[in-house]
């Protein structure tokens, strides 16, 4: 049964680092991705090299500095806090991400992904046709057999008549599960319902509906999903986002927000930790692969090898850059700078609540 409890923060946490250290220790950095994906081609990130760690603060540009703080407090539990719990032992299992591509790019996407059992497959972009959704999906069943695993993401992308409609079409392929079909706790409660109701074997499960929430504990008390979606980053850290994950009492899913090499390192922690109750409410066993594996839409990373599945798994191994990765991949000065500043501003408000 769902626990729906409010996580608590660890009272070991160390302060938070001064500005004028995690000034001097980071660096901004600029990878070109193989196609869009949220509609950008170069991701852009902070990266710090942490006392404890290298760690990763990366909210994308349109997020405003209250959100960007959070992540910021992710990075610094990472990169700086000793107590927090590391395997460097073990790997973990991770998905292929199919972005809204042509039916006839997918078989490119999934050669970047070597042994991966699941495919998480981009839908619902702006422009596009439910046509090209059914296409899409139905190409990357086709190349990867019927025993693997297929979820869409939607992204928020549809409305509730839409998003039935859809997935009523694509329950044909079997999906494992629809995540964020439709914005909002509310919507995505009438999706689930409806689609019980007609007899659709499509789960739900929910992703910005957790960790853009106030409280991301407030979809699983409405019954709007079967499964959620945590990422370190977003929630603020590996330790709320596992204590996210086990209050709510579903089935999780860890997965990264576009990160580097650095941050997949840490959301591969997270799934580790996940790993250990998610079973317990109906993941399936070993968990449902992570969506740890987008370090294959980059075509540079800052790691030497960049951290990319391999046989469909991921090392819980530390990572860190290659120096002369950091050099090539610098952001532009009025980048780097705009980067700085963002950090200013989001280091004064964490230190206000710390």
């Amino acid at each position: 049964m769902p626990h729906h409890g409010s996580p608590r923060p660890d009272s070991t946490s160390p302060g938070v680092p001064p500005l004028d250290e995690l000034l001097t220790r980071a660096h901004v950095v600029a990878l070109p991705l193989a196609a869009r994906f949220r509609g950008v081609t170069v991701r852009e990130a902070m990266l710090f090299d942490g006392p404890v760690a290298w760690s990763e603060w990366s909210p994308f540009s349109e997020y405003d500095d209250a959100e960007a703080t959070t992540w910021l407090a992710a990075a610094l539990e990472f990169g700086f806090d000793p107590s927090l719990a590391r395997l460097a032992d073990g790997a973990v299992a991770v998905n292929a991400t199919v972005p809204a591509v042509p039916a006839a790019d997918v078989a490119g996407v999934l050669a970047r992904y070597d042994g991966c059992r699941t495919a998480k497959v981009k839908v619902a972009e702006r422009g596009q046709s439910l046509a090209d959704d059914l296409a899409r999906v139905a190409e990357v069943r086709r190349i990867m057999g019927p025993d693997a695993r297929l979820r869409v993401d939607s992204n928020a992308g549809w409305g509730v008549p839409e998003a039935v409609d859809a997935l009523t079409a694509l329950a044909e392929f079997e999906l494992e599960y629809a995540e964020q079909p439709v914005p909002g706790i509310g919507a995505l409660a009438e999706v689930r319902r409806v689609l019980r109701a007609r007899g659709v074997p499509v789960r739900v499960a929910a992703d910005e509906a957790v960790r853009k929430a106030t409280d991301p504990l407030a979809v699983a008390r409405a019954g709007a999903a079967d499964v959620i979606i945590v990422k370190a980053q977003p929630l603020g850290g590996v330790r709320r986002a596992a204590a996210v994950a086990r209050a709510a009492g579903l089935p999780a899913t860890v997965s990264s927000a576009l990160d580097t090499s650095v941050g997949i390192a840490m959301g591969a922690q997270l799934a580790a930790a996940v790993a250990g109750f998610s079973e317990e409410f109906g993941a399936p066993a070993g968990g449902f692969d992570a969506g740890l594996g987008t370090a294959s839409l980059f075509t540079d990373d800052v790691t030497a090898p960049p951290l990319r599945p391999r046989g469909g798994r991921i090392p819980l191994a530390p990572v860190s850059p290659d120096r002369d990765a950091l050099a090539r991949l610098a952001a532009p000065p009025e980048r780097d700078g705009w980067w700085r500043e963002r950090l200013r501003r989001c280091h004064a408000l964490l230190s206000a609540t710390a």
